[in-house]
């Protein structure tokens, strides 16, 4: 059955990487659409890819649990500890001043991790690359009598969407890129039977792909691609975007050997800053240290990902943030290595979009229904691969690995 996945990022790779797997779906009838001259321009190449199992509110529980593991797993076939770097991590709050403790914004919910609260906090030692005040006081978040680094782990989002894309074309999918939805062409009885998409460069030229089902996992983008295909729907996707400025950095003293010996992996340091925001720094294989946690839900989604224009202010806070937590007194050691800007999409109940969209809906018939898998937050790249299981599951009327009923649209 033809399937038209619009938006190859992490979420769409992950559908059509698992999809391809199937015994139903042959990986030559998958098309997937992507309007960005560069792949993975937004959230799946510029965000932290952290990884947490149990940090999720109980109706995204089920979904955090099995995109952990399933994680965990591709990486142990795949050798993704040298393809994207995935490595165990340990969470770390660093408490800066009296009475402050680095989680708080956690607690409240106002970044990831709201669930982060059921977790205990132990003292510890943090990682060699943190720089400590005098009164600054780290802690290690810890579950009952285990540490949390056997719940967390880090990969480079960027060189995972890469291999989950690059396997999906070895297997025979189809790549539409720079493509974007135009419109939907039906039969005499109104059913769904191809999409039209266009090229950004040139849009008089048009190109018809053959579509039975259609999935939407076009991130922050998702309520605009929605709009565009079905324009006499009443019915509104609660997406919004939340802009994340982000540096990649270089410290001469992280070394992944030294890291290993001591605490078996990566780190990610919650923190608070006097400006007001809550740093989140995140170490990776490869001797990269990713620093961000600067948000904003007024910048505006820009037409395309590539579009995006970086707010040179926001970058000197977080560069400013990265030398008091990561330099060493008055030297000037740390390498810039990218700065970035990225759009997570963010469900309206706090919780991703995962389900069908009725015809009802809709206005109209479809053969292989309407999908959605978008609005995951600050956990895109945590529960890409278990949302991507999940999707090419439901499309095909298999049972779910994941208890995902409550995230429906």
């Amino acid at each position: 059955m033809a399937t038209v996945i619009i938006g190859a990022g992490i979420i769409g790779s992950s559908t059509a990487f698992y999809l391809s797997e199937s015994l139903t779906t042959a990986p030559s009838d998958i098309h997937l659409i992507e309007a960005s001259t560069e792949l993975f321009a937004s959230a799946s190449g510029y965000a932290a890819g952290f990884l947490a199992r149990d940090w999720f509110s109980p109706s995204v529980a089920s979904l955090g649990a099995l995109s952990f593991d399933l994680h965990k797993e591709l990486a142990a076939q795949e050798h993704g500890a040298e393809k994207w770097g995935y490595c165990r991590s340990t969470g770390t709050s660093l408490a800066v001043t009296k009475g402050n403790r680095g989680d708080e914004w956690l607690r409240e919910g106002t970044s990831r991790a709201e669930a982060a609260a059921t977790h205990d906090f132990k003292d510890g030692y943090g990682p060699a690359w943190l720089t400590r005040s005098k009164n600054g006081r780290v802690e290690v978040i810890s579950e009952d009598d285990s540490t949390a680094q056997v719940y967390t782990a880090i990969s480079d989002p960027l060189r995972l969407s890469r291999f989950l894309l690059s396997t999906c074309l070895e297997m025979g999918v189809n790549l539409h890129q720079p493509s974007r939805p135009v419109s939907l062409n039906k039969d005499s009885d109104g059913t769904v039977t191809s999409i039209v998409i266009t090229s950004p460069d040139d849009p008089q030229t048009t190109i018809t792909v053959p579509c039975s089902r259609l999935i939407i996992t076009a991130g922050a983008w998702t309520p605009r691609v929605f709009k565009t295909l079905f324009p006499t729907s009443r019915k509104s996707i609660p997406i919004t975007s939340l802009a994340g400025h982000s540096l990649l950095v270089r410290s001469p003293r992280w070394n992944i050997g030294d890291e290993l010996k001591t605490s078996g992996g990566c780190h990610a340091v919650f923190t608070t800053d006097e400006t007001g925001y809550s740093p989140e720094i995140f170490s990776r294989v490869g001797g990269e240290i990713y620093v961000a946690g600067l948000n904003s839900a007024t910048l505006p989604l820009p037409e395309l990902a590539t579009d995006r224009k970086i707010d040179p202010k926001s970058i000197e806070v977080l560069k400013t943030t990265a030398k008091r937590l990561l330099g060493r007194d008055e030297e000037d050691d740390l390498e810039i290595i990218r700065e970035g800007l990225c759009f997570r999409p963010i469900g309206g109940k706090g919780t991703p979009i995962v389900g069908k969209v009725e015809d009802e809906a809709l206005g109209l018939k479809t053969t292989g229904g309407v999908w959605m898998a978008a609005g995951h937050g600050a956990w895109g790249i945590s529960l890409s691969l278990g949302t991507g299981k999940v999707m090419s599951e439901m499309v095909e009327g298999r049972p779910t690995s994941a208890d995902v009923s409550r995230l429906r649209l």
